[in-house]
């Protein structure tokens, strides 16, 4: 059934994303831009994540937030149990939170604004649940003060100028969320390519919210 194949191949690619994030936020980008150590602001995993928001609003888009939420749901289910065994827990415990949070607040987003311009909900429910999903992450997962959920990374924690640049210090890992949300807002950005691209191939199915051209 094409209904049950491509909610199949919905929940592969999430685990695949959830996954490869979770191993790959854990290496920071070694050299140096413009005089600016990358490795105090960017880790690899900012360019993986927001993949995982465009198959929520491809789901969305072709079987309405119901089926979304599952896919999101199974995503979390596999993604976070594998991640258990690819990942140390306090990553896997942080990405799982933050996935979760950050993409119910995507398909609630994207459902509320599916009737206006075809790039609104997309662009909008991506942006939100971006910066949701990175505060969240990276507070769970290296501030000092979630200690309670796993060992504190000393690396993470220890002081250096903010972005790489300015001469205030902040623990690594505030540039590293900074960092890693503008790459996910440019991501995000990027992703409007694929997702038009796809509209007239992935469309509405029987069932789905039919409200606009989305």
């Amino acid at each position: 059934m094409p209904y049950l194949r491509y909610t199949l191949i919905y929940v592969l690619l999430m685990t695949m994303v959830v996954v490869a994030s979770n191993i790959l936020v854990q290496y920071p980008l070694s050299g140096s831009l413009f005089g600016v150590n990358l490795g105090d602001l960017l880790t690899w995993g900012a360019f993986t994540y927001p993949i995982a928001f465009l198959v929520t609003d491809l789901t969305n888009r072709q079987f309405g937030p119901s089926i979304a939420r599952r896919v999101v749901l199974a995503g979390f289910v596999v993604g976070v149990t594998l991640s258990f065994w690819t990942s140390i827990p306090r990553i896997a415990v942080a990405s799982g939170t933050a996935y979760l949070i950050g993409q119910l607040l995507d398909i609630s987003v994207f459902n509320r604004l599916r009737r206006q311009r075809w790039w609104h909900a997309p662009l909008a429910g991506s942006m939100l649940g971006s910066v949701l999903d990175t505060a969240l992450f990276f507070s769970i997962a290296f501030a000092a003060s979630f200690s309670f959920v796993g060992p504190n990374d000393a690396f993470a924690i220890e002081n250096a100028p903010i972005l790489g640049v300015f001469a205030v210090e902040a623990p690594r890992w505030i540039s590293w969320a900074l960092g890693d949300l503008s790459v996910k807002v440019l991501v995000g950005l990027v992703m409007l390519l694929p997702y038009g691209a796809l509209m007239n191939t992935l469309k509405p199915m029987p069932g789905a919210v039919k409200t606009g051209r989305v």
